[in-house]
């Protein structure tokens, strides 16, 4: 450890913030406190109007200790105002209320700082790894989601507890650490990115990345996966598997079909930049149909920013303590894989995960946010859906099973390849400026599924089914579509594009 010590007097020592109020978190200032957007590790709280009590604090407090930590601010307001507490008759109830209301004894240091003549407190709640917390005169349990603070039942209770164990593999020290391998080209983008004034090593402090004692110094696995240029190195866990399989399942023996099998090893934040750029050139090509301009252009099988998200999400909340499991990236024919070992955190569940957060590992998700990877309020997840709809593509799939938790995207490459020739393409960009905005509604539809009837159209746009049929009518006597019966009234007749 005393190689640690060493290595840490090669970083340069930044001066300290001239506006820093807190001796505990360097990042805390004035415009901190008043503009800060509540999050995870954030939340304000004003008097209001009608005074809030002790306790209704100490279950914001209950909710942070059971989730990633963070910091209350007690005398600002939602709009960022500064509140005297001096102005309480009560004040040293608040002061007690960590004691008084919280169960059993946890680690919250109350701060008290003066900005511009009032008294302001500051809650700095420090990550539980292994208890769970709960409300002394209640019995309730709370857990902070983003910017709001939930309510638990029995069952989310069991599943909070079994996670509080898998969490304190983040936390564990590395202590043959070699100062050699810290990637410090990263942490120095890392510290600009935050505009951070101090140290290396004070913001790794900060963000609770390695332990001190005695002025000797050691890097917790968080770090390591983080910051190490190396980090299979000390943890065997760390890779991201990428395998093509040639159709759309995997086989075995005489039948194998991978035809691809990459292994990536780094830090998470050059990992996802190199399985990004890799992706990017790994992927197919289709054309997709640009309802604005009516051009038909080429565009990967699965949208950059949804298979992306699927990926972060993966590394940022897999169990690294579960030896052997790597992160896999499956690349099938007709379908993109991304697996990560599991199970679902928490409250989350397979129906509720758009709407739902809760970091496995809070101490790589915070970093991670910090470098605009991690999105807050579960915006990643919901995006994915968002994204792929925007496509045209098929709903996202969740799946829990054998203790990983699968994400499945679907592409529509077989569809889209026999969707149209490129003949018509050029005929319909040429068309284009013609038609109105259900018609082109229509041909985006019919080239996204391969082929529609009249009722499952008019669905789509909203549109009576007599307009849609003379819609379609239209484009079988320009032979855009066809239409597939033999019988003159039909129902169930379908259309496609017309096919050379």
């Amino acid at each position: 450890m005393g190689q640690n010590k060493q290595g840490f007097a090669l970083f340069k020592q930044g001066k300290k913030r001239c506006d820093m109020l807190s001796k505990y978190n360097p990042l805390i200032t004035k415009e901190y406190l008043q503009t800060q957007p509540e999050n995870q590790y954030f939340e304000r709280k004003g008097l209001g109007k009608e005074l809030i009590k002790p306790s209704k604090i100490a279950e914001e407090l209950i909710g942070m200790l059971n989730a990633d930590g963070g910091i209350l601010a007690f005398g600002v307001s939602d709009t960022g105002e500064f509140q005297d507490l001096n102005t309480l008759d009560n004040l040293d109830d608040y002061r007690k209320l960590i004691f008084d209301f919280i169960t059993p004894p946890c680690n919250i240091t109350l701060e008290e700082i003066d900005i511009d003549g009032n008294l302001i407190f500051l809650f700095h709640v420090e990550q539980e790894l292994e208890r769970v917390f709960c409300h002394k005169n209640s019995g309730d349990y709370f857990l902070r989601i983003a910017d709001s603070n939930r309510k638990l039942d029995l069952e989310q209770i069991k599943k909070l507890e079994y996670d509080k164990n898998i969490r304190q593999f983040e936390d564990e020290t590395v202590a043959d650490f070699e100062m050699e391998d810290l990637d410090k080209d990263l942490l120095k983008t890392y510290q600009e990115k935050l505009g951070y004034q101090g140290s290396e090593l004070d913001l790794l402090k900060t963000r609770h990345l390695l332990t001190s004692k005695n002025g000797e110094y050691q890097f917790k696995k968080s770090a390591v996966l983080l910051f190490s240029k190396n980090p299979e190195k000390y943890i065997p866990t760390a890779s991201v598997r990428y395998i093509r399989y040639q159709g759309v399942e995997d086989k075995t023996g005489v039948s194998h079909n991978v035809v691809k099998d990459v292994r990536f090893e780094n830090n998470i934040p050059n990992l996802i930049q190199e399985i990004r750029q890799f992706l990017k050139i790994s992927l197919n090509e289709y054309y997709f149909l640009d309802l604005e301009t009516g051009r038909f252009l080429k565009v990967p099988e699965y949208p950059e920013e949804a298979w992306l998200e699927g990926i972060v999400n993966a590394l940022c909340h897999r169990s690294y303590n579960r030896q052997g499991s790597s992160v896999y990236i499956k690349h099938y024919d007709d379908r993109l894989e991304i697996s990560n070992s599991g199970p679902l955190p928490a409250q989350v569940t397979v129906e509720n995960i758009k709407t739902e957060r809760f970091a496995r590992n809070p101490r790589i998700a915070r970093v991670l946010e910090d470098f605009g990877y991690v999105r807050q309020l579960n915006e990643g997840v919901k995006r994915i859906y968002e994204i792929m709809e925007k496509s045209m593509l098929s709903t996202p799939e969740y799946l829990v099973k054998n203790h990983n938790v699968y994400l499945l995207l679907r592409n529509k490459i077989s569809v889209h390849s026999k969707a149209v020739s490129v003949e018509l393409m050029k005929k319909v960009e040429q068309m284009w400026d013609r038609f109105n905005d259900t018609q082109k509604n229509i041909l985006l539809f019919l080239f996204t599924q391969g082929s529609a009837t009249v009722k499952g159209l008019s669905e789509f746009t909203k549109v009576n089914e007599n307009t849609v049929r003379s819609y379609l009518n239209g484009f079988v006597i320009d032979e855009i579509l066809v239409r597939q019966s033999t019988k003159k009234r039909d129902i169930n007749a379908k259309y496609v594009f017309k096919q050379d």
